[in-house]
């Protein structure tokens, strides 16, 4: 299960966006917290903090214990990130107020291991999706899924139904989503093709033209 990190936090009382953007070169980064049942209430957490807690975690769907400065420790679910398009560094993070009966919605990697038996052939694994969108109460949240695919051969494909899911997480996608394939190597590919045509050249019959047939005029 994923672990739960605390980060200290203080209110925030300073609104607008030239104060924001000061309380920013300050080191401090705006963030709110809400969820059913709760107020939402402004607060600040330290930027460079944060940024080290996102380094060290294996996805953005965080459980964290927010130790409010005057107000006490509040479990929260990092919900999302405003990133600045140009360098990328974050400038608002929302966190969701949550209990042990609230359901979350997460984006989890996955993870594949060992070397498959096509790959060893010359084949080539082609992930598709390296998260899952899955939902689950907060005690729940998996860290990440990992699948052995040394048993796919060339052609094979790993399906959302084929990972294992904790009890109490359920995927919000089908069964059949594919994430992973072992494809043919491009040569065996273009070989392939390449007998697939002549054989209908071969099957297309010729048109014979008859001696008494005069060309047609131009």
């Amino acid at each position: 299960m994923a672990k739960t990190t605390t980060l200290k936090a203080a209110p925030r009382l300073r609104s607008g966006s030239g104060k924001l953007k000061q309380m920013r070169r300050e080191g401090w980064l705006p963030s709110v917290v809400y969820g059913r049942g709760v107020e939402n209430e402004n607060l600040k957490i330290d930027a460079k903090t944060f940024s080290e807690l996102l380094a060290h975690s294996s996805s953005d769907s965080i459980l964290i214990n927010l130790d409010v400065e005057g107000e006490g420790v509040r479990s929260v679910f990092l919900k999302s990130i405003q990133h600045d398009p140009l360098t990328g560094h974050a400038l608002h993070v929302d966190f969701l107020a949550v209990n042990d009966k609230t359901e979350i919605t997460a984006n989890i990697p996955i993870h594949l291991t060992g070397e498959s038996k096509g790959v060893k052939k010359g084949g080539i694994l082609e992930q598709y999706h390296h998260t899952i969108e899955i939902v689950c109460l907060p005690g729940d949240l998996p860290d990440a899924f990992e699948k052995d695919v040394s048993k796919l051969d060339q052609g094979d494909s790993l399906h959302i139904g084929d990972l294992e899911f904790p009890k109490g997480v359920k995927a919000t996608h089908g069964n059949e989503i594919v994430i992973a394939h072992i494809g043919k190597p491009a040569a065996l590919v273009s070989e392939e093709a390449s007998g697939i045509e002549a054989v209908a050249e071969d099957e297309v019959p010729a048109i014979e033209q008859k001696d008494d047939e005069a060309p047609a005029e131009a």
